[in-house]
């Protein structure tokens, strides 16, 4: 299993992330606030300023001090090495 490092030592498992957002808007905010709720909140950013949440194939929420654009191209880097166009 692949795991990428999303802020300050924090890994997660690089298959089960289903989105990379940016945590500006509003409905972000409602995901957030309904997965804290849920208990299926997890906040890596270690108390610093959320940059990106991650939302994961069983309904977690993950929140990231990194970009979401940093964290994309971790998970791009992990799942693209193994496919080559020829």
């Amino acid at each position: 299993m692949q795991l990428i490092n999303i802020c300050y030592c924090n890994v997660v498992a690089a298959p089960r992330v289903v989105a990379v957002v940016t945590p500006d808007s509003a409905p972000m905010k409602r995901l957030k606030d309904d997965a804290r709720t849920q208990g299926k909140l997890i906040d890596a950013t270690q108390g610093r300023r959320t940059r990106s949440i991650l939302v994961t194939d069983t309904d977690h929420v993950i929140l990231s001090a990194l970009s979401a654009e940093t964290i994309a191209e971790r998970l791009e880097h992990d799942r693209g090495g193994l496919e080559e166009t020829s």
